[in-house]
């Protein structure tokens, strides 16, 4: 391993009593205040002499369907899900067929394989990628059950805890990723342990006030988790610009077969997005018009980032990075506007419109943002989670500005409760779909700032700028000790602090 015998003394010892002493913390407060929910609970289940089928797990988790009628309810295969609720009512058991795309295990792959393969593209940070990844969340998960319990599910001194906060944590820990990708193989693990502390933090502030005090609606995040994981790296990469940064150019690429790899996680991601947007909606018709919205424009992104990719390039040919980032886009361009009768040509059109954005932007925007505004984005999350996340939520203020009692009938009342209950007029949820966009934008960037100072600290370990994007800094790699790409490995350079 590189480094110094005092650096790689600190390296030892850092990351094992951040690891520790996080670890203690979170189950010191797990002991204190956790406690399981009366869905979960034994006693206070079968207290309220309640069928096992009418438990919330069968709604929310997969491979389970309830067949329910007057004489009884039985389960198939196949899910039905019905998450990320903050403080919503429990699901009736009486519903005459529960059926739909599954939910909590579909959003944990795409936060474990989906988004960990995406970001295997760097042709020697493979392991870091996938593996940083599964550390991450890991963290993230504990960490924004404790922050986002305070703040949506803290009753009686004690936060309640269920399948629908593991699906709320997955959801923090996809912002936090999304952030990682934006300084990924520039920092070390103790540098982005801090970060999730921070960020998970600012994440659980952001959704609170959008969602419990302005009353947005934002049902698949394009707010407030694709934009503010996306600007939060974004600040943060440009607080720890690196001027030399060319020394590690010749690992900044990618291979064939770590080109492969993320495409595997592309496609994870790519199958999974109706399940990510359709979670946290309402059972029934606004559930399934979410899966079909984010459907189809999945379907228009992917046709035109092809499109673009070849029209774009010098002789025709395709360009991996385009297909594997921007074909997504759709998925997140319609992640406030899902839920809404945006209409099926309207979910083609903005999907459309999202592949084109994002395969322009790594084109031509990736090369100037790191030229004229200093920020190294490694994966561009700007072109994936940033600008699709900015257009998603503008759509959102069209659609919901666009809301009329005649469109939506009673359905009214699920999409938009402020404005079928008469306190709010349709133009006055589009301003406040508005201002949800910019308080995101304020707490991303304040946040990516403060998270840049943190990660600066000097006592924290981070590659040098001509070991950046390489495995073996971190980690054991099999077979390679003499490998030519780890000439650099072998010396200590000047360069610029991460």
């Amino acid at each position: 391993m590189a480094g110094s015998p005092r650096r790689a003394g600190g390296r030892r010892l850092l990351l094992p009593l951040l690891c520790l002493f996080f670890q203690g913390a979170t189950a010191i407060l797990f002991a204190v205040f956790v406690r399981y929910n009366h869905e979960t609970d034994a006693a206070l289940w079968h207290w309220g002499n309640h069928s096992n089928a009418a438990n919330e797990f069968y709604f929310r988790y997969p491979n389970r369907v309830l067949l329910c009628c007057p004489g009884g309810c039985r389960g198939t295969s196949i899910a039905h899900s019905n998450l990320r609720f903050l403080g919503s009512s429990v699901p009736p058991a009486s519903v005459s067929r529960v059926a739909g795309t599954t939910g909590f295990q579909d959003v944990h792959v795409m936060v474990f394989v989906g988004f960990g393969f995406l970001m295997a593209f760097l042709q020697r940070y493979g392991f870091s990628s996938v593996g940083f990844t599964f550390f991450l969340a890991a963290f993230a998960l504990q960490w924004s059950t404790l922050i986002q319990g305070f703040l949506h599910a803290f009753h009686g001194g004690h936060i309640h805890v269920g399948v629908e906060s593991m699906i709320n944590a997955d959801f923090c820990a996809g912002a936090v990723l999304i952030s990682f990708g934006a300084i990924l193989g520039k920092t070390g693990p103790a540098q982005l342990l801090l970060m999730a502390l921070l960020e998970v933090v600012l994440f659980g502030v952001n959704e609170f006030v959008l969602l419990s005090l302005l009353g947005v609606r934002d049902a698949g995040g394009s707010m407030t988790i694709h934009t503010f994981g996306a600007y939060f790296g974004l600040v943060l990469s440009r607080v720890l610009y690196r001027p030399r940064l060319e020394k590690s150019k010749h690992r900044q690429g990618s291979v064939y077969h770590s080109d492969l790899f993320a495409m595997i996680g592309t496609i994870f991601l790519w199958i999974f997005w109706p399940s990510f947007n359709s979670a946290p909606t309402m059972l029934g018709d606004g559930q399934h018009r979410t899966a079909l919205n984010t459907y189809y424009s999945l379907t228009a992104s992917t046709l035109s980032t092809f499109a673009l990719s070849a029209l774009v390039s010098s002789d025709g040919r395709l360009d991996m990075v385009h297909i594997q980032n921007a074909a997504l886009a759709g998925g997140v361009v319609v992640g406030t506007s899902s839920e809404m009768m945006l209409t099926p040509f309207g979910a083609l059109a903005a999907g459309f419109l999202a592949g084109t954005v994002s395969t322009l932007g790594y084109k031509f925007f990736t090369p100037i943002l790191e030229s004229k505004f200093k920020v190294q984005d490694t994966c561009g999350v700007h072109n994936l989670h940033g600008m699709p996340g900015i257009l998603g939520a503008l759509l959102g203020v069209l659609v919901a500005g666009l809301a009329t009692h005649e469109a939506y009938g009673d359905g009214l009342e699920n999409v938009f409760p402020l404005i079928a209950e008469g306190q709010r007029s349709a133009t006055s949820q589009a301003m406040h779909q508005l201002f949800g966009l910019f308080v995101t934008l304020m707490f991303a960037s304040v946040g990516g700032g403060l998270g840049g100072l943190l990660l600066k600290l000097p006592c924290l370990d981070y590659p040098s700028d001509s070991q950046c994007y390489e495995d073996q800094v971190y980690w054991e790699v099999p077979g390679e000790h003499e490998d030519t790409a780890q000439e650099p490995l072998k010396m200590e350079e000047p360069d610029t602090q991460a």
